[in-house]
């Protein structure tokens, strides 16, 4: 099957542009494009996107708000937000908000068809670049005692573990190696810390372990 794409940005050359770059894709089919939030949030509803590219800066309704709307509906796509600024503001709050990750705008053909079917198979993606910049604005604007280490308490040790190095910016593979253990075994691990936590992916995951302290500023 192929993954449903919806195309949200307000300028109509950059929506050509993105449509170009996903036409003739066999595993990609853009469902739709919306020029601002507000009609992002209706067609996701009537065409059932697996992923949603969202610009942040859109009349109507932007990007973070969009995305926070979304997610409160339940929607099943990923949402990719994309923005001009690495660590733009707007882009801190549409990852709380939900956002399985974000790319700049100026990211190559390749590494956006690499996103899009990160995020389509349930993984989450931030530019590598600012992970680690994104991560610590989370942890310094956290407020004192947002969450404490309880939210762990129902992991195992090797899922804590599992959390501790995702915190720290590791692929799976990377997991995988450190650990001595299979790929799939890391996505299981992954997928349980997420069921029991009540997580959307893993950008949340790793919020909540800067929130729990599993991992503090500069440690991980």
């Amino acid at each position: 099957m192929s993954i449903r794409v919806l195309i949200c940005d307000d300028q109509a050359l950059v929506r050509a542009g993105f449509r170009t770059i996903l036409g003739g894709k066999p595993d990609i089919q853009v469902v739709g494009e919306a020029e601002n939030g507000a009609e992002a949030v209706a067609l996701a509803e009537r065409r059932r996107p697996d992923v949603i590219l969202m610009d942040i800066r859109m009349p109507v309704l932007d990007g973070v708000e969009a995305t926070r709307r979304l997610v409160a509906e339940g929607t099943p796509a990923r949402i990719l937000v994309l923005t001009t600024f690495d660590l733009d503001e707007y882009v801190h709050a549409a990852i709380r908000a939900g956002a399985s990750g974000f790319l700049l705008k100026d990211v190559t053909p390749t590494k956006l068809l690499e996103a899009i079917r990160i995020v389509a198979d349930g993984d989450a993606l931030l530019a590598p670049s600012v992970t680690r910049r994104l991560l610590e604005r989370f942890a310094t604007t956290l407020p004192p005692g947002a969450a404490s280490g309880d939210a762990l308490a129902e992991l195992t040790a090797r899922e804590t573990e599992v959390l501790r190095l995702l915190a720290g910016g590791m692929s799976n593979a990377e997991i995988a190696s450190e650990l001595v253990v299979s790929e799939a075994t890391v996505k299981t691990h992954i997928s349980s810390v997420l069921r029991k936590l009540g997580l959307r992916d893993r950008v949340q995951a790793v919020i909540v372990a800067y929130e729990s302290g599993l991992v503090k500023l500069g440690s991980a």
